[in-house]
């Protein structure tokens, strides 16, 4: 069957070979489908920053290419994007733990090759981005349709990679769930991280005051310069020193803050109770500190805090209308320009090893990209790049 639109055919793999290539299924000709895959292996769990080979990840070069289902689309790879549960995931410390041996990662971007029965919306040569369990180290993807979303005109495909976790998390908690207004005062801890990036970002555009914590004047600089934070609290200031986080929190919001986006945890969680207004929202995001906290009820009683556990990825399941409504709005913001993919490093897939190190580093100053072409020689291409349209 001929293909409907798209310059690319649709075509069918013939299962484990030792070729490079596939056939069209509507004439004779080669086409670029291969068969066999570069991929980020997990052997064992342990350090992901120890050097590929030594016994924890590894990078094969003979997997598989994946099997397509009705409803899902195939996807060669521009780029993955690398996530701190990715890093705990090899470790073995995070909650979903897949059997060995297992491809990491669970966000890719890149150029869609085949489109499953059933599938409505996406053809071959469309520019997507999209999430799966797993996987997304690789060359190739097949990911479910409903989890995969157009990558807006003038946004860098590579690059589009970092958007649907953080910015979905990020909008998710922000607007749906603390139902943040303009000018509200938003607390963002790990302000300078990914996925406090796209908060920052999306809290700027809905019309709130932003504090945002980060540790390092380069990333103060940052997050106050370009993405336009309107106070930023430097842990590792001078002024800092000796001070406890609650104490510069309200130095910089005296009159408390009306929501708190938490992906960092332990103490931080604590010390930013101290600070919130009176009906504040509190939105855990996750665990960056590896330290799970206990929550002091007495504090939520007493200002009337509402506290939200937020898991984004349950939302496909669970709430997928919002889930989908929310990436409709990302998309138009990055379409419109008023957001900006914020990209600090560049790895090729040979050099996973040094892109887990320089995330777990906290070196990072918005998001970590795992590229699929090879090598050239440099270890990776830093400094904050903003993919702009």
């Amino acid at each position: 069957n001929r293909p409907q639109g798209g310059p690319f055919p649709v075509y069918t793999s013939f299962g484990r070979s030792s070729a490079k290539y596939g056939h069209c299924t509507w004439c004779s000709t080669a086409v670029s489908r291969q068969l066999a895959m570069r991929a980020i292996i997990c052997e064992t769990l342990g350090d992901p920053t120890s050097p590929l080979g030594s016994g924890v990840l590894r990078l094969a070069t003979d997997v598989s290419t994946p099997k397509i289902e009705p409803g899902n689309i195939r996807i060669r790879v521009a780029a993955a994007s690398l996530n701190f549960p990715d890093a705990l995931q090899v470790k073995g410390q995070y909650q979903v733990k897949p059997p060995l041996p297992f491809i990491p990662g669970s966000e890719v971007s890149g150029i869609v090759t085949e489109v499953g029965p059933s599938v409505k919306g996406f053809k071959v040569g469309d520019q997507v981005c999209g999430v799966k369990q797993g996987g997304a180290f690789a060359e190739e993807v097949v990911v479910p349709a409903a989890a995969a979303w157009q990558v807006p005109a003038g946004v860098d495909v590579a690059a589009a990679a970092g958007i649907p976790i953080v910015y979905g998390t990020a909008d998710l908690s922000l607007r749906h769930r603390a139902n943040l207004k303009a000018r509200q005062t938003v607390l963002v801890l790990g302000a300078s991280g990914g996925v406090g990036t796209a908060a920052v970002q999306i809290s700027k555009v809905v019309g709130a005051h932003v504090v945002a914590v980060t540790c390092g004047a380069d990333k103060a600089a940052y997050l106050k310069q370009q993405l336009g934070a309107d106070v930023v609290v430097d842990t590792a200031a001078p002024a800092a020193a000796g001070q406890r986080l609650h104490k510069l929190i309200a130095a910089a919001a005296p009159k408390g803050v009306d929501v708190v986006f938490d992906p960092v945890g332990g103490t931080a969680l604590l010390e930013s109770l101290k600070c919130v207004a009176w009906g504040a929202q509190y939105l855990v995001i996750g665990f960056a500190t590896g330290e799970i906290p206990k929550v002091p009820a007495n504090l939520l009683l007493v200002k009337n805090t509402t506290m939200h556990g937020i898991f984004w990825g349950s939302y496909m399941a669970r709430r997928y209308k919002v889930l989908a409504e929310s990436m409709a709005q990302i998309m138009s913001w990055l379409q419109e320009g008023k957001l900006t993919l914020q990209v600090s490093h560049r790895f090729p897939l040979e050099q996973v090893p040094e892109a887990m190190a320089s995330l777990l580093k906290r070196q990072v100053k918005g998001k970590v990209i795992i590229t699929m072409e090879p090598s050239s020689g440099n270890s990776n291409h830093s400094g904050a790049i903003a993919s702009k349209l």
